[in-house]
């Protein structure tokens, strides 16, 4: 997968909480926005997944 460019505006009391965060985890702005995106990607797809499989009645693990 190659990588592309994101650009984004946030305001500046913003972009200083998140580089609080990133320097607290000893990461780039860059590196903590793009692995919390990817977090919150697997979350979602994860709870759809229990979602859906709470919505066919089926346990698990199967017993």
């Amino acid at each position: 997968m190659g990588s592309q460019v994101l650009s984004l505006r946030v305001d500046g009391e913003l972009l200083e909480r998140v580089r609080q965060h990133a320097a607290k985890r000893g990461m780039s702005v860059q590196d903590y926005v793009v692995r919390t995106l990817i977090r919150e990607d697997f979350d979602e797809r994860f709870q759809s997944s229990v979602d859906e499989t709470t919505r066919l009645g089926t346990r698990w693990p199967a017993t």
